[in-house]
């Protein structure tokens, strides 16, 4: 179990609740829509289901009540996952009687603002979308560093969220003096990174299709997932250097395995230079390990 911090919105899962939320919401979904796209229902993750369940809870409960689509079955159930107090327990258990002290008043104010009505509905936001693009998902990105070899990257996924745009790119293990084709990257290696699950084997699988794949690859553990390590480059960063990447070709990575696995963000040129120089230690020292592109992608 991951313990966070001790807001309503300050985690993984809080976050990407709210998120969700408030991203079909702008996008100008209807409330139908928004609730069969995330349903209010309770997650089975095992012994740890009534502290997850709080998290989702709470979260939720704060977003349709920003937007104005409170029902009493969402307030209802935020007054069962409070008495209940799993999260309380586990804050205090993990991190002390004062984190859990923090847990609970962070519930109880929770509790006293959504139990009022909220006479400041949250307008839609409208975020303006970039529509030329200097590079397309599944661009393979090729680049020449002063040694004179060639390396490369690839465009996982173009991200435009809440008026941020990024390139999500993803390290290869390509190396040559020779610029590549794609045909050469079936013996090249991308950046990987193994996620402890905390959950039994079934519930990570339905979470994450196909991760068997990477369970008999990766033999020295089992029931975990996989995420990939993003290096993001915003729009406006990457028109300082886009002169000095080319693209080369197309490597789609298959769906279940562009799951997030850490993410940093890169503003120059220069943070390239530094990490391709010597790729292997900066890999191990950022906990990564490297799997074939043949198991990966989409060949």
């Amino acid at each position: 179990m991951a313990i966070e911090g001790t807001k309503i919105i300050d985690g993984d899962l809080s976050r990407d609740t709210y998120n969700g939320i408030m991203d079909l919401y702008d996008s100008d979904a209807s409330i139908e829509i928004i609730r069969k796209e995330i349903p209010f229902v309770k997650t089975d993750f095992g012994s740890e289901t009534d502290f997850y369940h709080e998290i989702f809870v709470t979260a939720y409960a704060l977003a349709f009540w920003e937007i104005g689509e409170l029902t009493n079955e969402i307030l209802t159930e935020v007054k069962n996952v409070i008495s209940v107090a799993a999260g309380v327990n586990c804050w205090t258990e993990k991190s002390g009687k004062t984190e859990g002290k923090k847990r609970q008043k962070e519930l109880d104010k929770l509790l006293e603002k959504i139990s009022q009505s909220n006479y400041k509905i949250r307008k839609r936001k409208k975020y303006r979308l970039i529509s030329k693009l200097y590079f397309q998902p599944d661009d393979i990105l090729a680049f020449q560093l002063p040694d004179k070899n060639y390396y490369a990257v690839v465009c996982v996924k173009v991200t435009q969220q809440r008026g941020n745009c990024t390139y999500d790119l993803v390290a290869t293990t390509y190396k040559s003096k020779v610029k590549p084709i794609p045909a050469d990257f079936h013996n090249c290696f991308i950046a990987g990174r193994i996620i402890s699950s905390g959950f039994d084997e079934m519930i990570t699988l339905s979470y994450q299709p196909d991760i068997e794949e990477i369970w008999k690859y990766y033999k020295s553990a089992t029931n975990y997932f996989f995420g990939l390590p993003y290096h993001l480059v915003t729009h406006k960063d990457i028109i300082g250097f886009k002169d000095k990447i080319e693209t080369v070709g197309k490597l789609k990575i298959k769906e279940s395995f562009k799951r997030e696995g850490s993410y940093v963000y890169e503003s120059g040129f220069d943070r390239f230079e530094s990490i391709f120089s010597d790729l292997e230690s900066y890999m191990k020292v950022n906990g990564e390990e490297k799997f074939p592109v043949t198991l990966l992608c989409e060949i």
